[in-house]
């Protein structure tokens, strides 16, 4: 695991409350209209990535789905999350782990991530994600990712990121990944100002 990864993102999570982080969404309709777009059953695993406090489980509970995993670097992240659930936290795997060094012991059938990929700035990181990525997903399944657009912010939360189109996404990921689905979305932070994100769905060849 990095450590100055992981020391980032503790920060973060200890000097402000999770609402006030500029990617935080109340409702995160976009990922959930994307991950039900995949036409998984409810039973299918999902991997969220990067999910630390986000509302993401919160809804996929509400929605039916049954066996999610909420992976995080940062154990400041999975706490709010796990505090914010109650009861409902012992539904869901909590994961501690830089999503670039994870060693899943299962499957997925659905990868989800909003706001981790972008983050990686580094070509070998990013060729780490992608390995785990591809290691990690099942055959036929599905990657359902949000970055920013092309359009997006260069620099978040004190860190460079790299800003995508579709194409170059589907670049990345090579020939084994079809595009389904992607929109363009602005995001409008808690404070205010508007990010441009990417989403998209890319299934993996079966």
């Amino acid at each position: 695991m990095s450590d100055s990864r992981k020391a980032h993102w503790e920060r973060v999570y200890a000097s402000k409350p999770p609402t006030e982080v500029s990617w935080y969404e109340p409702v995160p309709a976009r990922s959930v209209e994307f991950i039900r777009a995949t036409g998984e059953s409810l039973t299918a695993a999902i991997l969220d990535v990067g999910g630390g406090a986000s509302t993401l489980v919160d809804h996929l509970l509400r929605a039916g789905y049954s066996d999610i995993s909420v992976l995080d670097v940062a154990a400041g992240a999975l706490d709010h999350a796990r505090a914010r659930l109650g009861d409902s936290a012992v539904r869901v795997t909590w994961i501690e782990a830089d999503i670039t060094r994870f060693q899943a012991d299962r499957a997925f059938a659905i990868w989800h991530d909003r706001a981790v990929f972008h983050f990686l700035t580094e070509a070998d990181d990013r060729e780490r994600y992608l390995s785990v990525l591809r290691r990690t997903l099942r055959a036929g399944g599905h990657l359902v990712l949000a970055t920013f657009g092309p359009e997006g912010p260069t620099r978040c939360s004190g860190l460079a990121v790299q800003r995508y189109s579709e194409r170059e996404v589907s670049a990345l990921l090579g020939p084994r990944f079809a595009l389904r689905m992607h929109q363009v979305e602005e995001h409008r932070t808690p404070m205010g100002t508007v990010q441009q994100f990417l989403y998209g769905w890319w299934q993996a060849e079966a």
